[in-house]
């Protein structure tokens, strides 16, 4: 009989996560360690993911920092570089960087800013999975997991340009699955809903705006980051061996809010 509990362990498994020395990332890879898998912590600055992974290490989980800014393409691939010199290869990509410089009108936002939010939020994912894709083909597959948003499928308020490269990520996703299936390695999106972290405060420092957020939600309440580590732990795992090409929203009901 086959082990459904063992099926989630990660043990021996490499995982990069990118934006993870604090908010959902940092939960991730935090999920991730804790099922055994070897984490690379990595922002852009070295300072932030040294402090994380000595956090984690100090925990007895398995974990490096490698500062990247994934915009920028020598950096990103130094980060995988360094992470098969000291790993031996990666097994987990979780595209968690990303974002939204700009709340306002689509017209009004200027045509660098457009550049920029779909460079860090749609090229850079694709350009690092791109450069995992070899690793991961050695080792026989892996998994490829894309965080988007809600707003990757239902239209806020002057979020407008941040929810066009989020929809992007989608498609770019469910073609990483259908085209590198035959690897052995899975591509999926995890799209959040309201979560409590820095990238979010806007939303929920202002009072009025959570309460009225809140009220149409069937959870009644935000998200915390921790939350949006078990799926993760799921999809990266053989737990979710046959899940591929799959949108997954944690969103404490938002999709379906009136």
């Amino acid at each position: 009989m086959n082990s459904i509990k063992q099926s989630f362990n990660l043990e021996g498994k490499v995982a990069i996560i990118t934006g993870s020395s604090k908010g959902i990332g940092k939960s991730i890879a935090q999920g991730l360690a804790e099922q055994g898998a070897k984490v690379v912590i990595s922002s852009r600055s070295q300072d932030a993911v040294d402090e994380v992974a000595r956090e984690f290490q100090g925990a007895g989980l398995k974990a490096i920092g490698i500062a990247c800014h994934v915009g920028k393409a020598d950096q990103r691939k130094t980060l995988v570089q360094k992470t098969i010199e000291h790993y031996g290869g990666v097994d987990i990509l979780v595209n968690n960087a990303a974002i939204n410089p700009v709340f306002g009108p689509i017209e009004d936002a200027d045509e660098s800013i457009f550049d920029k939010i779909m460079d860090i939020n749609v090229k850079a994912p694709w350009m690092l999975s791109n450069l995992i894709l070899e690793s991961m083909q050695q080792r026989g597959g892996g998994s490829i997991i894309n965080i988007a948003s809600v707003e990757a499928l239902h239209p806020g308020a002057g979020l407008g340009l941040y929810s066009t490269s989020k929809a992007a990520l989608l498609m770019l996703t469910k073609n990483q699955a259908k085209e590198w299936g035959q690897h052995g390695i899975r591509a999926n999106v995890v799209c959040p809903g309201l979560i409590k972290t820095k990238f979010s405060a806007a939303l929920w420092q202002n009072e009025k705006l959570l309460n009225k957020i809140e009220k149409t939600l069937p959870t009644a309440r935000m998200g915390m980051p921790d939350e949006m580590a078990g799926i993760v732990c799921l999809l990266s795992s053989k737990a979710g061996a046959y899940m591929t090409g799959g949108v997954y929203n944690a969103d404490g009901g938002y999709m379906i809010a009136g």
